[in-house]
């Protein structure tokens, strides 16, 4: 769907998200490694994916209004923060949305005289307006603003935005000042914070809002992302005292984070933040209508989840111990997850000894439930095995979060199932980790893989324009195949697969697959290729009645 224009809807809104998190998951080891502050624990990237899929989450599928489902995002948001970083970026989101919504409403009001009239501002002054709301609200959120942070880079863009809003600009150009402000304004956080000049970084949650504003730049304007995430890497660092990433924690600062979310009278969170500040720093604590989520590093987790029980119920409590990030050692013991399309092959994949995550095509597993299977394996050493292009960032994003908890985690970046599939068979627990993961990525990585399936609408492709109900063939990921009939699709591909040359292919079957199509397939393979052994497994994915790999 094209949602550029001067109108800011539910669409655009859908679009947003999706890119964003698109975006994020690209940049987010990037985001990552210039994180040193408030503390060098590397996760800043992390949390705001993992913050930012919590709120596409939230926003449900359907007819929803532009109020419904700002607030449905700006909720998911607040109630799936991680970090500092998060908890600022939610409080950011909420209070725009509620702005937006506030500013907009999509329906004409009654002036006097009984003469109808859309009392709405225009589309570019209303989001220059939330922008700066928001600003301001999330410097209110945080009991000791520091500048030279996301703070400074969100004040920065919101003043760029109402300029040029003021100045007539349309919706498109008021969001491009905003990102060219946030640009400039995160360069110059490396000289606002010492900590950040010493370590040649520019300010890792500012570098997310940046990516953040990016994306929706490109869903008004309709350019698209950019090639690069244009997250400013490391420089050299001006003093030779650099942080290492991850372990070089300040002996004299904080050594635990809390987090929880908080049911309490909002006229009361302005003392409670006050009292929490006086028990550590970082304090930050957003929301509104009587929820809350709440923020802080401090010494004494006790006392800050027992100032929370004295105005209200806290709940989700989160305690990390910053030490552990980089001291728990783990004892020997592995676990291997594998994201499976279908009810056979996820019965593939467990009975090849591992945990199994639902997914396949129209439902992408979230990092959520990838972490919930990490947690669920209870192993100290994982392997992650996305099984799918679009699952390889969650897959990175469920890992990180799960090291910040002393879990060794590897991603194998398996593209397709038939990969997957390959990767498990060679597993060996009894290997050390490193070789493990060697071993599988070598197994995934010499498969070749293919598919074949019927389009539902009328599309280009790489192999050009296909109309519905034509039979596409699918190699590597790209389409390279339009043809009448799926048997023709299915010897296309396998004659592309073997080119290259191979020993075995799996043929992995769909749901209601014909088994004439499958028998065509394996006798063409025994015609023109009898050294080549053809093994079929029934997988019950959707969508692809044949998944092929050749190793």
């Amino acid at each position: 769907m094209d949602v550029r224009g001067e109108v800011l809807t539910t669409a655009v809104l859908r679009a947003w998200a999706r890119t964003a998190l698109s975006e994020l998951g690209r940049a987010r080891a990037e985001i990552d490694e210039l994180n040193v502050y408030p503390v060098p624990d590397g996760d800043t990237g992390t949390n705001l994916y993992l913050t930012w899929e919590a709120a596409c989450d939230a926003l449900p599928e359907g007819e929803l209004t532009f109020a419904e489902a700002v607030q449905a995002f700006g909720r998911g948001a607040l109630l799936g923060a991680r970090g500092n970083s998060g908890v600022i970026t939610s409080q950011l989101v909420r209070a725009c949305g509620l702005r937006l919504a506030e500013n907009l409403p999509r329906d004409p009001v009654e002036v006097s005289g009984g003469v109808l009239a859309d009392a709405r501002m225009s589309e570019a002054v209303a989001f220059a307006d939330a922008l700066v709301f928001a600003a301001d609200a999330a410097y209110s959120a945080v009991a000791e603003p520091v500048e030279g942070t996301m703070l400074t880079v969100a004040r920065q863009a919101a003043t760029a935005a109402m300029e040029a809003a003021n100045e007539g600009k349309s919706l498109a150009e008021v969001c491009l000042a905003a990102v060219a402000a946030a640009r400039v304004a995160l360069t110059k956080t490396t000289e606002q914070l010492e900590v950040l000049r010493r370590a040649g970084v520019v300010d890792a949650g500012g570098a997310g809002l940046v990516v953040i504003l990016g994306a929706m730049e490109s869903v008004l304007s309709g350019r698209g992302p950019a090639a690069t995430t244009g997250v400013p890497a490391r420089v050299p660092p001006l003093e030779a005292l650099v942080p290492a990433q991850g372990t070089d924690l300040d002996p004299d600062g904080p050594a635990y984070e809390v987090m929880y979310l908080l049911e309490a009278p909002d006229e009361q969170i302005g003392d409670f933040r006050g009292q929490l500040a006086g028990l550590g720093d970082s304090v930050v604590v957003v929301g509104g209508d009587e929820l809350w989520n709440v923020h802080v590093h401090t010494d004494d987790v006790g006392a800050a989840i027992e100032l929370g029980i004295g105005i209200g119920k806290p709940y989700r409590i989160r305690v990390t111990h910053f030490a552990d990030l980089a001291h728990r050692v783990p004892v020997p013991n592995r676990a291997v997850i594998a994201v499976a399309a279908g009810d056979g092959l996820a019965n593939l994949f467990a009975e090849a000894g591992a945990v199994v995550v639902q997914g396949g095509p129209g439902r992408r597993c979230s990092t959520g439930e990838l972490l919930k299977a990490i947690e669920r394996s209870g192993a100290p050493e994982i392997v992650l095995l996305p099984n799918d292009s679009d699952s390889i960032a969650v897959a990175e994003a469920a890992a990180a979060a799960a090291r910040q908890d002393g879990v060794r985690v590897a991603v194998i970046p398996t593209r397709a199932q038939v990969q997957g599939l390959a990767a498990i068979a060679v597993h060996d627990p009894e290997r050390s980790f490193d070789d493990a993961v060697v071993q599988l990525s070598a197994a995934a990585g010499q498969t070749r893989h293919g598919a074949v399936t019927i389009a539902v609408k009328d599309a280009w492709t790489m192999a050009g324009t296909c109309r519905i109900g034509d039979a596409l063939g699918v190699v590597d990921g790209d389409f390279t195949l339009i043809t009448d009939d799926l048997e023709t699709a299915a010897t296309g591909v396998v004659d592309r697969l073997l080119g290259g040359g191979g020993e075995l292919m799996t043929v992995v079957t769909g749901r209601e697959v014909d088994p004439a199509l499958v028998d065509a397939l394996v006798r063409h393979v025994r015609r023109i290729r009898r050294d080549v052994d053809v093994v079929v497994y029934d997988g019950g994915q959707e969508r692809y009645p044949l998944l092929i790999g050749v190793e």
